[in-house]
């Protein structure tokens, strides 16, 4: 399903020319070997281009499109045209080696046999190139060493001639496209993703862009092991994919990680997403749906408002049809594999759907300053994590599996709820406004709180005891801010933890203090004393007990109770 959906995609890209075709391929390129007529390097020509990371600028290699690269693990295997340091000039950053001039020989026999005998001046110099240049001697030439540090820094090199590059000479890629004619006569078998029967890929390309695999490229499909085979099938024959095919997935899933306003990283997975037509509105219409940025809030806003009417969306002067095939696949590193953490595909329509219905769940009043109205998958899981830690990685798997479960519309995972309870408790009761949606949401869907919808915002007619302790709790800090103005450490520090699990322990102790907190209150500012007695009056109307414990769905209901009573607190002083 996931081979078959890429292909599909392969192929429309294929139709608007965005991807390369078979035979050819994307590859980063750091710098280029200029050639005379006569085969001598005359420069090396600096490829990369200036790009923005996050909030600085780095020089990063040009992408162009070169002859198909073959797949390397640990042998020997020479790339045309394209390829580093040691298989184009023999080195590498130690010099030369035994290994290195191995590299080099086998760049020189390729290039010699696809090039000998054909016309064209850059075909010309190539072959010139290969058979007068010496590894050995290249700290001598003046040009190499100038750029000695550059051309082995591991970057990919490629052959040029003043402006033209070689891969682009008609000669060449004539002579090029032959011999991939001439290359189809491997065993042959019925391919699992077009069913066709057709020569079957031993080993697929690798996949590039996965944060923590392999920067070389990462294999989805693979078996490297007897234990791994069957029915006598070695390596890829295991899993029958045909040339085509596996050029078609390898290509299209390059091409979606390459595309970083595409792709969405979350702890340890990659997100790629795509529609069946190749469209890229409906992806920057998912990406605005799943990670939402302060400054498209209002444009998010509108797509739900127009799915909920029932109205028409278009993006770009694109219309969105809403009932498009809509893909999405999630990728974590696993060595020199991928793993596949999801894989899952409905109607672009239903997808927004069920963002809107989790965002619809996660909705609570916000503090004054916070101009986000939605929080991201991505910020959910920052809520999760230590906000003072070097390493802010959510728990391995967290990512997707919240995902999953905002995609179909399932129960949240539960080590999401737990490890928000777990920051809460870290820092002394800081309920932020993402934890408390994050609480909110995890109620009504895991726990079925079918009063849910009536906790956006204070709930004064709740008589629930775990939310109505959070809230009394809030009401005795407030008494204690008030009687103390600018108050560094407050009851919050000293008893939440205590309060939000075993009640009984602490509310006794909290009480005796609030009644000293009162009479200072009365002496100073008689009004506030009124309010929090007729307050806590109510409080303690709606609480028969303090229970011994909380359990976990009670300490949630606890945290929102805190996190709404200190809200409207906020709310009167802005008031005011």
């Amino acid at each position: 399903m996931i081979l078959d959906a890429l292909v599909g995609l392969y192929e429309r890209l294929a139709e608007r020319e965005e991807v390369a075709a078979e035979g050819w391929c994307k590859a980063k390129v750091s710098y280029a070997v200029n050639l005379s007529e006569e085969g001598r390097i005359t420069g090396i020509l600096p490829m990369k281009t200036e790009a923005d990371r996050g909030k600085k600028k780095v020089w990063v290699p040009v992408s162009l499109m070169v002859p198909e690269m073959v797949t390397r693990s640990s042998g020997v295997a020479a790339n045309f045209l394209c390829d580093n340091s040691k298989y184009i000039l023999g080195i590498d950053a130690n010099g030369t080696s035994p290994r290195v001039l191995e590299c080099f020989q086998a760049s020189r026999e390729r290039h010699l046999k696809l090039l000998n005998g054909i016309g064209g001046r850059m075909a010309h110099a190539i072959c010139l190139f290969f058979e007068t240049w010496d590894p050995e001697e290249a700290e001598q030439d003046p040009v190499i060493r100038e750029k000695w540090q550059e051309v082995t820094d591991g970057g990919n090199l490629i052959f040029v001639m003043g402006m033209d590059y070689a891969q682009e000479d008609p000669w060449i890629r004539e002579a090029w496209e032959k011999s991939l004619e001439r290359m189809g006569t491997g065993t042959q078998g019925v391919c699992l993703v077009t069913g066709e029967r057709t020569e079957i890929a031993r080993i697929h390309r690798g996949i590039k862009g996965v944060p923590g695999a392999q920067s070389s490229g990462a294999a989805l499909v693979s078996f490297n092991a007897p234990s791994f085979e069957s029915y006598g099938k070695e390596q890829s024959y295991n899993a029958p994919v045909g040339k085509y095919a596996e050029f078609a997935y390898t290509t299209a899933l390059n091409y979606l990680l390459d595309q970083r306003e595409h792709a969405i990283r979350l702890g340890d997975s990659m997100i790629v997403f795509w529609a069946e037509s190749g469209e890229e509105e409906y992806q920057d219409s998912f990406f605005m749906s799943a990670d939402p940025k302060i400054d498209n809030q209002e444009a998010l806003k509108d797509i739900f408002t127009k799915l909920k009417r029932g109205q028409s969306m278009d993006l770009n002067g694109v219309q969105l049809d809403l009932e498009q095939r809509f893909y999405i696949l999630g990728l974590s590193p696993n060595a020199a594999r991928l793993s596949v953490r999801f894989f899952y595909e409905n109607s672009f329509g239903n997808i927004l759907t069920r963002l809107a219905e989790h965002y619809e769940r996660m909705e609570v009043i916000r503090p004054s300053w916070e101009k986000r109205e939605y929080l991201g998958i991505r910020d959910m899981l920052d809520q999760t994590v230590n906000p003072n830690a070097k390493d802010r990685t959510p728990v391995p798997g967290m990512a997707s599996l919240v995902l999953q479960a905002v995609l179909s519309g399932g129960r949240y995972p539960a080590g999401l709820y737990e490890n928000v309870l777990i920051r809460i408790r870290a820092e002394q009761g800081n309920v932020t406004w993402g934890r408390a949606e994050i609480i909110k949401a995890y109620l009504i869907q895991n726990y079925h709180w079918k009063e849910g919808e009536n906790f956006m915002a204070l709930n004064t007619e709740s008589c629930d005891t775990a939310y109505v302790l959070g809230r009394l709790f809030a009401v005795l800090e407030s008494i204690q801010m008030d009687t103390n103005p600018g108050i560094r450490s407050t009851i919050r520090d000293r008893y939440f933890n205590s309060a939000s699990t075993a009640p009984a322990s602490v509310f006794p102790i909290l009480n005796r203090l609030k009644n000293s907190h009162l009479k200072k209150l009365e002496r100073e500012k008689g009004s506030s004393k009124i309010f929090y007695e007729r307050l806590l009056t109510e409080l303690m109307g709606k609480l028969e007990h303090f229970p011994l414990r909380l359990s976990l769905e009670e300490q949630g209901e606890f945290a929102l109770g805190y996190y709404h009573q200190m809200q409207k607190r906020y709310e009167k002083k802005e008031e005011k």
